[in-house]
């Protein structure tokens, strides 16, 4: 029996950098090359590639845009708020005053439930403090605002102080780990296509494109390739990252997993019509 204990990831690593690499990009190539030779998994890759990724990236590159933000109105009632909180699916909403410039708080839906227990009921008293960035807050900076800060949301401002968006803790960790699941796990459903609660579509790039025509009323030609994935590597003309995003036929795909070989799942959003 051998006695000797399995080196740990962080040794494996240890030993792939002998020769230390002189930037980045050799250094994606040194952690792709174990990967290669097995002495690191597919999802420990793209977890390292995702947190050097999300050092280079912006608040702006990921925050839900200011249009789709589900907001509740300071002056609404328990009875008009509980509705939304529901069909969102949400824990957290700004509260805005007059518009969407005018954040005054944050409401947890749990501290909702205080009214529902025979409380009474002041949305004022119930909210919590905004937390207010700029668009071009590095995500690692802010990732560890919100560990310091115990925040779990930021109103994003553009240049001249209006609201262009928000932005979660869990959309930033979804950069380094992947999509997270609340509900259940994409992966493992039979469904190849399923509407989720923010109105997206998660596509697993398996996807034969015959199906994804029939869905989304595309036209897509199935004739070089067979899936929605291969359509899309053709396009994008090599494998795409996490987060990498391109538009076909008015609609938005963007790259939800992916490891270093091969896509796994996309987002798919209808874009509005020109004109």
């Amino acid at each position: 029996m051998d006695s000797h204990p399995k080196p740990t990831l962080l040794e494996r690593i240890g030993a792939i950098l002998m020769r230390e690499p002189e930037d980045r990009e050799q250094l994606v190539e040194l952690l792709r090359s174990a990967h290669e030779r097995n002495l690191i998994d597919a999802d420990a890759l793209s977890m390292i590639e995702g947190a050097l990724q999300v050092s280079e990236m912006q608040v702006r590159d990921i925050m839900v845009p200011r249009a789709q933000m589900e907001l509740v109105e300071l002056h609404a009632t328990p009875e008009e708020i509980l509705p939304q909180i529901i069909e969102s699916g949400h824990s957290r909403f700004p509260v805005c005053a007059q518009n969407k410039d005018d954040i005054v708080g944050i409401l947890l839906a749990k501290d909702l439930l205080r009214h529902f227990a025979g409380h009474e009921f002041s949305l004022r008293e119930m909210l919590r403090p905004a937390v207010f960035v700029p668009e071009s807050k590095r995500l690692n900076v802010l990732l560890r605002d919100f560990r310091r800060n115990r925040n779990h949301m930021a109103i994003v401002v553009d240049e001249y102080g209006g609201v262009a968006g928000l932005l979660t803790i869990e959309d930033v960790l979804e950069q380094i780990v992947g999509e997270i699941e609340d509900e259940y796990d994409f992966d493992e459903t039979e469904a190849n296509i399923l509407l989720d609660r923010n109105g997206m579509y998660r596509v697993k790039a398996q996807t034969e494109i015959a199906g994804f025509n029939e869905t989304f009323g595309t036209q897509f030609s199935d004739e070089e390739y067979d899936t929605i994935g291969g359509l899309l590597l053709s396009r994008f003309g090599r494998l795409p990252k996490r987060g990498e995003e391109i538009e076909l036929d008015n609609l938005k795909f963007r790259v939800q997993r992916a490891d270093s070989r091969r896509l796994h799942s996309l987002l798919v959003e209808k874009l509005k019509a020109p004109g």
